[in-house]
């Protein structure tokens, strides 16, 4: 072989070293030092310590907590209009160039104007700036500029304000010619230094956004790959692109949501052994004792519940549906069905009065059955509560009725087979786990009153099936539903006094602060909450002497002793006490069928849920029922719930607007469960990609027998965890 010239070589060398130099930004990132998407933003250009600290107070750490920051909404400025096409009013975006030299007035020691002319080939403006001399310099004549901003008639015709500008560079800008991302953001940054650092933040992790979501999932999901999402969330090229972005994202926010909730609770679809398997069997001795007919729903609901009771699985249902719509009878067949196979079953109630309520209905019905039913109660004497502990480990006590006793280490069940807890969500996760932990993976049954939105439904109980009565039984009447000022005061107690003369009750419910805990609100919120509770005690010792004194009137409040409490509702639901002056405590556990009107005072206190809620208290028979909300509020907001509930007595249309104008980090309290704020999602619009998320994350779990197999979705989960430390479902 011969001797390669030297001059060869040199060239080689030459050649080498000028591709090297070509490929050196898009080559492997060993070429050159590339940022982390788990570097501080600090390291980003122009983040200085003020800037660093307004991104830290938005959550913003890192260089991927940066580019995880979606944009609130979009202005579309890829339409240019020209300076003869503009109109007062229009927000347009121009591309002009400036014209002869600024021109700087100081008008005052405080004050002084910058006012620049611009043209292109149609027309020429002037647009000014206060107190910035330094736009002066901004400008170049020969240039181009993109210039964004609300058309306004001024003294000198036609401008521009609240401007936004870039200088033309084709194919590089982020502020002008395009569809341009807002954001929401604290002091100190402004959109267009946001926007530059999501740019720059893109540049410079190029190839590192990699894909978390298996391959199986992104193709039946017919989703974009992450990278291509992340850039076009924030510079989309067009409408098509930003929607195939925020496609892949929002199912990629609920999948991860729904699959760590899961995750948290423990994957629940267990198979179950003999002795928990459910038989179908005739429910006909049960149905035939209750005093009306299942409607078409409480059927429905049935017929869903026996499959999963006879499926060889474990039993793993939500059922919610109005105050009145019939959910305890389903209690009823599920518990007979569940003894009848040889189990034991327990109801859970959040309360003694709602607990021995249900002792009684249960016990009326099941004794002609042959069946036992057992209270175990917090108030209940030390023997009763020992006699009632051993019939429940014995198995001679075969439906099981209690509150938080149930709870108890020494409670233990000989086979227990059905969970019941009613009003769920006045329970924390732990302790219904705790119950469940009696039996090996008894079925589970969780009823609520609290119509949620489907889509927030599955996002809160992802790990349930869910079923749901609409319908109401037949004789029910529509409650009728006002909203007044407190001037009508003397009118709304001369109607309750006429309901009385009836022969029938009334609630007056005032409102309390709900967060005397809320370590924000600190002293002043437990001052407002003594200063409420003084309230509602001086209004109804008012009441009591003054325009009520002739009837016997009633006092409840969070602050009473239990028995304090059991005692004034006993007196109430038996008729001794015509009208009851309480706080929301009335909300869930006491049925009085004679109560016929309900006022609510400060009605813009609560919103449309609670509202709904409370208004259940009354409308319990087949007597015409009345619910009148006080509120001198002017406020928008709760304009709109006022209306919304003289309008509507249906739960669950009154549920959807409520978390319309709330947001799901307020309806029904989940701001408090440890959620993680939703970047994109949307849970009153996105519904149909929710439920997709949540049958590929059961499917997941499925597949994976109650595992997360794939490890770069297992680490993500795993992070987001660490960020619901307090989740408390």
């Amino acid at each position: 072989m011969g001797i390669i010239p030297p001059h060869v070589i040199a060239d080689l060398i030459r050649n080498l070293t000028t591709l090297i130099a070509q490929r050196r930004d898009v080559a492997h990132p060993s070429w050159r030092k590339l940022m982390l998407l788990t570097d501080s933003v600090a390291k980003l250009k122009s983040v200085g310590e003020s800037r660093l600290a307004a991104l830290n107070l938005m959550g913003i750490e890192t260089i991927g907590d940066l580019l995880e920051f979606f944009p609130r909404d979009y202005m579309d400025r890829s339409k240019i209009s020209t300076v003869a096409e503009l109109y007062e009013g229009q927000l347009a975006t121009i591309l002009v160039s400036p014209t002869g030299n600024p021109q700087y007035r100081q008008m005052s020691p405080k004050r002084s104007v910058t006012k620049i002319y611009f043209k292109d080939n149609t027309g020429q403006l002037a647009i000014s700036w206060f107190n910035q001399p330094y736009m002066q310099g901004n400008f170049k004549a020969g240039e181009s500029y993109y210039i964004s901003g609300k058309v306004v008639w001024g003294s000198f015709g036609l401008s521009l304000e609240n401007v936004e500008y870039e200088r033309f560079v084709d194919g590089e800008e982020l502020s002008a010619g395009r569809i341009v991302p807002r954001y929401r953001l604290s002091s100190g940054l402004t959109q267009k230094v946001f926007r530059s650092l999501i740019h720059q933040a893109l540049a410079e992790t190029k190839g590192q956004l990699q894909d978390f979501l298996p391959d199986i999932i992104l193709d039946s999901q017919g989703l974009c790959q992450r990278s291509f999402a992340i850039e076009n969330i924030h510079f989309p090229l067009s409408g098509e692109d930003f929607y195939e972005a925020r496609k892949r994202l929002v199912f990629e926010e609920l999948f991860l949501l729904q699959a760590a909730l899961i995750a948290a609770k423990g994957f629940l679809r267990h198979k179950v052994d003999d002795s928990k398997i459910i038989t179908n069997v005739d429910l006909q001795p049960v149905l035939s004792l209750l005093p009306f007919e299942l409607t078409k729903d409480q059927n429905k609901v049935v017929s869903e519940i026996v499959s999963d009771l006879t499926s060889g699985y474990a039993l793993n249902r939500l059922l919610q549906g109005d105050v009145g719509s019939g959910k305890t009878a389903i209690a009823m067949l599920m518990c007979y069905l569940a003894v009848v196979n040889g189990g034991q079953a327990v109801v859970m109630a959040p309360t003694e009065t709602l607990a021995k309520q249900h002792f009684e209905g249960f016990t009326k019905l099941f004794n002609q059955l042959g069946i036992t039913c057992g209270l175990l109660c917090g108030s209940q004497k030390a023997k009763e509560k020992r006699e009632a502990k051993d019939g429940v480990a014995r198995g001679a006590i075969q439906i099981t009725i209690g509150t938080h006793a149930l709870l108890q280490e020494d409670v233990e069940f000989k086979n227990l087979s059905l969970v019941i807890t009613d009003e769920q969500h006045r329970f924390g996760v732990r302790q219904r786990a705790t119950l469940g932990e009696k039996g090996q993976h008894p079925h589970i049954l969780a009823m609520t009153a609290t119509p949620i939105p489907r889509s927030l439904a599955m996002v809160l109980y992802g790990d349930m099936d869910i079923s749901t009565i609409r319908e109401m039984p037949p004789g029910r009447q529509i409650i009728d539903t006002y909203s007044v000022t407190r001037a009508y005061h003397p009118r709304i107690f001369e109607f309750i006094r006429k309901e009385i003369e009836k022969g029938h009750q009334a609630y007056i419910i005032c409102p309390l602060i709900a967060k005397d805990e809320d370590e924000e609100a600190g002293v002043q919120a437990r001052n407002d909450k003594k200063k409420e509770l003084t309230q509602v005690m001086k209004f109804a010792q008012e009441l009591a002497s003054g325009v009520f004194s002739d009837i016997t009137l009633g006092i409840l409040h969070g602050k009473m002793k239990a028995g304090e409490k059991a005692a004034v509702m006993e007196s109430f639901a038996k008729g001794e006490t015509k009208i009851l002056v309480s706080t929301t405590v009335v909300e869930v556990g006491i049925n009085v069928p004679n109560a016929t009107i309900i006022m609510i005072e400060n009605a813009e206190r609560f919103g449309i849920s609670q509202l709904h809620q409370l208004r259940g208290r009354v409308g319990r028979s087949d007597k015409k029922s009345y619910c009148v909300l006080v509120t001198d509020s002017k406020n928008e907001v709760s304009k709109k719930r006022m209306e919304a509930m003289t309008k509507s007595n249906d739960g669950f249309v009154l549920s959807e607007l409520d978390l319309e104008i709330r947001g799901p980090g307020e309806f029904f309290g989940t701001s408090q469960h440890g959620l993680p704020t939703l970047m994109l999602a949307n849970l009153y619009k996105d519904t149909e990609v929710l439920a997709a998320a949540r049958e590929a994350v059961l499917k997941m779990f499925e597949d994976d027998g109650g595992e997360i197999k794939h490890n770069p979705l297992k680490i993500k989960i795993k992070a987001l965890l660490g960020k619901m430390q307090n989740i408390s479902l």
